[in-house]
C-alpha cells in the first residue's frame, strides 16, 4: 500500500517585485495511512506552503505531490483542510455553514442535515444550530469549523496551526477533541505547529522543519495516549524529547530518525 501522501523532492518559488522567493527546496516528506504527523518548525520555514501543495490549493515549481501514489493536481474532496483563520461564512447560520461542503457537491438536503445533526452534537454544539459565527465563542466557531471539515468524510486532515489564537485551557480541549474525532477513524492527519509541546501531545510522529522546508529531524514520539500535558511534562521520554525538538528547531544537526 502506497504512502497516503508524499513529497518528493519538492520545491516552491514566488516572484515578488522581481526578486526570486525561495519558500520550499528538494523537500521530502512521507505521511503512512492512518498516522497523526506534526510538522512543526519556525515562521517562515515553509510549513503553510507545503500543506497548500497538500491541499492541492498550489502546485511545486518542481518535484512531486502523490497522494496515495497518484499525482496531486488540485484540490481533492478526500482531503480536508483546516487553516488558521476563522472562514466560517457570516451570513450563515452554523447548520448551514457545516453543510456546505454538502450542499456544493448538489446533496439532497435532508441528508445534509442528517449529517450535520450527527456533526454538531459529536463537537458539542448541539442547541446552537440557528446561531451566526458572530454569536458563537472562538472555540465553538473552531469547532463549527472542525464538523465543517468532517462532513465530506476526508481520509486525509491537513491542519494548519488551528487552536494558534485559543487561550491556553481552550488549546488543550480543542486538542483533546480533535484526539478524541481522529483515533479509530483511520483518517491520516498532517497537524502544522511551531509549539513542542502541542506537537507531542498530539503527534504518532514530529517532523522538524528547517529553513526552506528542509527536514532536521523526523522521530517517532514514544509517549503512550491518552497524554495529558500536566502529566507528561515529568515523564523522562517528554522532557528527552523537547530537549531534541527544540535544539533541531534552533538549527542544531539532528540525524533524521525515520518513524516506524
Amino acid at each position: 500500500m502506497p504512502p497516503v501522501l508524499e513529497a518528493r523532492q519538492v520545491a516552491k518559488l514566488f516572484a515578488k517585485d522581481n526578486h526570486r522567493i525561495v519558500a520550499l527546496e528538494s523537500c521530502d516528506l512521507v505521511v503512512k495511512e492512518g498516522t497523526f504527523v506534526a510538522l512543526l518548525g519556525r515562521s517562515g520555514c515553509g510549513k503553510s506552503t507545503l500543506l497548500n501543495l497538500f491541499a492541492g490549493l498550489s502546485r511545486p515549481s518542481s518535484g512531486q505531490i502523490l497522494l496515495r501514489g497518484a499525482a496531486l493536481s488540485g484540490p481533492c474532496p478526500g482531503v480536508g483542510y483546516l487553516t488558521q483563520s476563522d472562514t466560517l461564512m457570516p451570513w450563515r447560520k452554523l447548520h448551514r455553514n457545516i453543510e456546505l461542503p454538502l450542499e456544493l457537491r448538489g446533496v439532497e438536503r435532508a441528508e445534509r442535515k442528517r449529517r450535520s445533526d450527527q456533526l454538531i452534537e459529536m463537537v458539542g454544539l448541539k442547541g446552537h444550530e440557528g446561531h451566526y459565527p458572530r454569536e458563537l465563542s472562538g472555540g465553538m466557531r473552531r469547532r463549527a469549523s472542525l464538523a465543517r471539515m468532517l462532513i465530506s468524510d476526508p481520509g486525509l486532515l491537513l491542519l494548519d496551526e488551528p487552536f494558534g489564537a485559543l487561550d491556553a485551557q481552550l488549546r488543550a480541549e480543542m486538542q483533546a477533541e480533535l484526539l478524541r474525532l481522529w483515533q479509530g477513524s483511520g483518517r491520516s492527519v498532517v497537524f502544522v505547529t511551531h509549539d513542542i509541546e502541542e506537537a507531542l501531545v498530539l503527534g504518532d510522529r514530529v517532523v522538524v522543519l528547517g529553513e526552506r522546508g528542509q527536514v532536521r529531524l523526523d522521530v517517532a514520539v514514544p509517549l503512550e495516549r491518552p497524554r495529558d500535558l500536566d502529566d507528561i511534562r515529568v515523564d523522562p521520554d517528554f522532557v528527552n524529547m523537547h530537549r531534541q525538538l527544540n535544539r533541531a528547531l534552533k538549527g542544531g544537526r539532528d540525524d533524521v530518525i525515520p518513524a516506524t
